[in-house]
């Protein structure tokens, strides 16, 4: 199968496990708290834009058997908030919960606003490491085909976008997941400093339900943070600057 043929069918795969995956998460009648109790470290779930937390059931499941108590935040809905506006909802659960040594479970647009929480609104350092699957760090370039405003942020000209690649402090703290071919974001989802793996699938949305994906986030999930000089007390609560995101 030549290349072009070969991420025909991933993008055909891809589309196809994403309507499956949405359909199963509307008729699914597990709750919110269904995963909360366990002993190991505390996991909280930030899903892709227009994607409810049941769109990563098959993670959040795997992790909770693992031992580890999985949030969700419901106030999320479907994540079409702004990333600033996503982060508040999303701290303000952290603490609401209690929570410490969090590690953030981000799918795409995820990984931003994990990474924005991390640098601008994590001032008592609840949140230890994020691991981030496909996310857009440095933009999509599709995003100008894109007319809704809570996709502006995909843009590799977005300022809050650019001021949170330059912004590499928290980056030691993350890793980054992602497969040999995404077909929304061609510039990869690869971040100076951090953790990057590649896995073994392909695709956005389908490498979800990847037994290797699967493998690959319960191994991460009680590692210590990625760097030579392991955890560090200096590197969260940085100033952001307030560019509009769209």
């Amino acid at each position: 199968m030549t290349t072009a043929f070969r991420r025909l069918a991933w993008w055909i795969q891809d589309y196809a496990y994403a309507v499956g995956c949405q359909a199963r998460g509307s008729l699914s009648r597990t709750t919110a708290d269904s995963f909360l109790s366990g002993e190991r470290t505390p996991v909280v779930v930030i899903p892709g834009v227009f994607e409810s937390w049941q769109f990563m059931l098959p993670l959040i499941t795997a992790l909770h058997r693992a031992g580890h108590p999985v949030h969700v935040v419901p106030a999320l809905k479907r994540n079409r908030l702004d990333v600033r506006s996503s982060a508040r909802l999303v701290a303000d659960h952290v603490a609401a919960a209690g929570l410490e040594g969090v590690v953030i479970l981000a799918h795409s647009k995820g990984g931003l606003i994990g990474k924005y929480l991390m640098l601008a609104l994590d001032a008592d350092r609840r949140i230890e490491r994020m691991i981030a699957l496909c996310a857009p760090f440095a933009g999509s370039r599709y995003a100008r085909y894109l007319l809704i405003p809570s996709l502006h942020i995909f843009s590799p000209r977005n300022a809050l976008t650019l001021q949170m690649a330059k912004e590499e402090a928290v980056n030691r703290r993350i890793t980054s997941l992602y497969g040999l071919f995404d077909p929304h974001i061609p510039e990869g989802s690869i971040l100076p400093g951090a953790n990057n793996v590649q896995l073994p699938s392909a695709g956005h949305f389908r490498i979800l339900g990847d037994p290797a994906t699967r493998r690959a986030v319960l191994e991460q999930a009680d590692q210590p943070p990625a760097g030579p000089h392991g955890p560090s007390n200096q590197d969260h609560g940085q100033a952001v600057p307030p560019p509009a995101d769209g």
